[in-house]
């Protein structure tokens, strides 16, 4: 492609895998879409990231979630060709949080975000990642999306954003402001 652009989609429709065109507003392209944002939160907050745990971490599951956003972005006759995440690929990122967890302290009450910049990106990773598996969560709920272990991805990945932003603010130097503080 000499050009950024094809002009394919100037009329609201787009490509899916072995489903044809379909409108941009297809509720798999908005979850596809909240996936892709996700990962572009996750690189913000990798950009930003001072522990040097974090990097590795997210650098693996934003190439999981290409993986993921493949699978979710197929119809369901070609969805199995692209599957790359199961329960191998959950039981990772359970594995990481455990790991992040047993570096940091337990939180037993809300956290403010914004202790650390990288902190901070990384909870609106976290909330991204939420609004992905709640889209996601419909199509399978729809029979759209076959793969269950897709929505235990995004769901443990939540958590492990969540253990990654304690992490950065206790790497950054930050004691971490609860709401039990202000009150």
């Amino acid at each position: 492609m000499s050009e950024f652009f094809t002009r394919k989609g100037d009329d609201g429709y787009t490509m899916i895998l072995g489903a044809g065109r379909v409108p941009k507003y297809d509720p798999r392209l908005m979850t596809t879409g909240a996936i892709d944002e996700a990962n572009a939160a996750l690189g913000l907050a990798r950009a930003l990231s001072v522990a040097p745990q974090t990097a590795a971490i997210v650098t693996q599951v934003q190439r999981h979630l290409y993986a993921l956003m493949s699978e979710v972005a197929a119809d369901l006759e070609t969805a199995p060709r692209f599957r790359q995440i199961g329960a191998e690929q959950v039981a990772q990122v359970e594995a990481w949080t455990g790991q992040v967890s047993g570096m940091v302290e337990l939180q037993h009450e809300f956290i403010l975000p914004g202790d650390t910049v990288a902190g901070a990106a990384m909870d609106v990773a976290r909330t991204v990642v939420r609004r992905a598996e709640r889209e996601l969560a419909a199509l399978i709920h729809k029979g759209e999306v076959e793969n269950v272990e897709l929505l235990r991805y995004l769901n443990r990945l939540s958590s492990l954003c969540f253990a990654l932003e304690i992490l950065e603010n206790a790497a950054g130097g930050q004691v971490r402001s609860t709401l039990a503080k202000g009150d």
